[in-house]
């Protein structure tokens, strides 16, 4: 029965695929690797309100520069970065999530892709054009290449042991 079920979908998608409509251009959209991606903006129009991101530094009474001068100073490991630390949307974002769990920190964390003006916020406040954006007890380090030198060279054990617990043991894999 599963063969059959599986043997349909194929065929069904071999249709698809040979139909000439599978091309078609969409506005706001566009064909890559015969994949069709969305170009359009979330504040669009056109983008129904249940799915533009919610903005919710915008219920805070605090500008959005006093926001990022806060989110620095009040955590241990701050990270601004694409996507959220469950959920990385960028493999530099990922990989500065993963070396900074591997030591067992707690990480506090923004998603500049929910608001341009957090990100251009944060890019102004460290005057680092690029994403992820570490900060370490309110000190701006850089991004995933240099928090994995770091990683690598010891220093990121040195400047993260008074948050974990001075052991200077990294979380066990």
């Amino acid at each position: 029965m599963a063969r059959l079920l599986s043997s349909a979908m194929l065929k069904g998608i071999e249709r698809f695929q040979a139909s000439p409509l599978r091309k078609l251009v969409v506005p706001g959209s566009f064909y890559q690797h015969d994949l069709r991606h969305s170009t359009s903006i979330p504040g669009d129009s056109d983008t129904h309100q249940d799915f533009q991101p919610a903005n919710k530094l915008k219920d805070s009474n605090l500008s959005v520069k006093d926001i990022v001068e806060k989110d620095v100073k009040e955590s241990p490991v701050m990270i601004y970065m694409k996507g959220v630390p469950d959920a990385p949307q960028c493999g530099f974002s990922q990989l500065a999530v993963r070396v900074l769990k591997h030591y067992g920190v707690p990480i506090n964390a923004r998603n500049i892709l929910e608001d341009l003006e957090l990100k251009n916020s944060v890019k102004s406040y460290s005057n680092w054009p690029t994403f992820p954006q570490i900060f370490i007890n309110g000190e701006f380090i850089g991004g995933s290449d240099i928090i994995l030198q770091m990683h690598q060279n010891g220093e990121l054990r040195e400047k993260l042991k008074d948050l974990t617990g001075g052991t200077n043991q990294e979380k066990a894999e």
